[in-house]
């Protein structure tokens, strides 16, 4: 089933066309990458989807709703949260206060309710803590959870940002660069969390650079290439597509690396 559709995206910057005439689909379920080089408009994609830039034509499709230049706090209130290349979180909180943030997305009660601290606030909070803590767990940084967000290593403050994405219950989660700043061990367990993100029932796409972890997690692949598609398909079709070796890959020789 289509959770996501895109039809004919295209984004001018004065005479730069940063994204042409893209279309594509998120299926339920599953696990996308958009990959392309530097410049290919992966970013401005994810802009488009997420209402931060507004297309000058197209459509974004989101479970059958026209969302196209929907502003991004009513995306997340309909099921679509995204992560950023360079990390948003607030310094001063620890890292579970950081997720139970994102957790106030969903919760019920008025602000005034919450202001004075009424009952059904207090066991709002509650089950944002509970859930903050499950979801710390759930990207393997439980350790880290009364640390502030200022003292934490680069890799794992993009690994908090995930969980608080997470936290505001999407359907759909867009991850910018999830392995930047991670070492070798690191994305290997990443790898494994997107696995559990897309098993709990949160469909993923992800734009990433590291070839790895996108040919081992990925269902499907969509490359761009100076705001082009030029080809989409699972991953081992993608590694042998020639115009992806010549635009992205750089040759034969790296690609059979991949």
């Amino acid at each position: 089933m289509t959770l996501l559709a895109v039809q004919g995206l295209t984004k001018r910057f004065g005479g730069l066309t940063a994204v042409d005439n893209v279309s594509f689909e998120v299926f339920e379920g599953t696990i996308k990458a958009l990959i392309g080089p530097n410049g290919a408009g992966k970013s401005t994609v994810f802009n488009l989807l997420t209402g931060f830039e507004r297309p000058d034509t197209g459509a974004v499709r989101f479970e059958d709703r026209d969302v196209t230049a929907t502003r991004p706090r009513n995306l997340v209130g309909q099921g679509m949260a995204r992560t950023f290349q360079n990390t948003q979180l607030f310094d001063e909180m620890t890292a579970r206060e950081n997720v139970m943030v994102g957790a106030q997305a969903r919760q019920r009660t008025s602000f005034l309710v919450a202001s004075l601290h009424l009952p059904p606030a207090r066991s709002e909070q509650r089950e944002a803590a509970e859930a903050a803590s499950h979801l710390l767990r759930l990207v393997g940084i439980e350790r880290w959870a009364d640390t502030e967000a200022a003292d934490l290593p680069a890799g794992i403050r993009r690994l908090l940002e995930i969980a608080r994405a997470l936290a505001t219950g999407p359907k759909l989660a867009l991850l910018d660069e999830p392995a930047a700043g991670l070492n070798a061990t690191e994305t290997r367990a990443l790898a494994q969390t997107l696995y559990r993100i897309r098993d709990m029932g949160t469909t993923v796409l992800i734009v990433e650079h590291d070839m790895g972890l996108v040919m081992e997690v990925s269902d499907e692949i969509l490359v761009l290439d100076r705001g082009c598609k030029i080809a989409e398909g699972p991953p081992r079709l993608i590694q042998k597509d020639p115009a992806v070796i010549a635009a992205y890959l750089g040759g034969e020789e790296v690609a059979a690396d991949v």
